[in-house]
């Protein structure tokens, strides 16, 4: 099993504290919008804005490749943040088990069958 801080292409993110804006799940692929949250290990971080707890990004978390995706369980729920934003809630978990990866939060809980590993896409500077 590998946890995915130990996932070089996403070294310097923190996901139980990122928030989950979207999930697209498309032919062969699945993808995580995210406002999410960087260490002082990934190159785009910052200091935190006044009254941010972190240095956060909008981007994407991808899985590419996938040969079979399998859901474990899904929710609609849906949070809104004091700012009235709205969110499927935090990952929880990503590791990699054999021949898939197991990713779950708020959101449900997916079984992705690829061997290719996740990447981590962000938009330039920062949000």
């Amino acid at each position: 099993m590998t946890e995915y801080t130990a996932v070089s292409s996403l070294t310097g993110l923190y996901l139980e504290d990122s928030f989950v804006l979207q999930l697209l799940e498309e032919p062969n692929t699945v993808k995580f919008r995210l406002e999410a949250v960087l260490t002082a290990a990934h190159p785009l971080y910052r200091d935190p804005k006044p009254g941010e707890r972190y240095c956060y990004a909008e981007g994407w978390l991808v899985f590419a490749g996938a040969s079979r995706i399998e859901w474990v369980r899904r929710s609609e729920q849906q949070y809104i943040d004091a700012s009235g934003d709205g969110d499927l809630g935090n990952i929880d978990y990503l590791k990699q088990e054999n021949d898939h990866w197991l990713v779950g939060g708020d959101w449900g809980e997916m079984r992705i069958f690829s061997q290719v590993v996740p990447e981590l896409f962000l938009e330039q500077g920062g949000i």
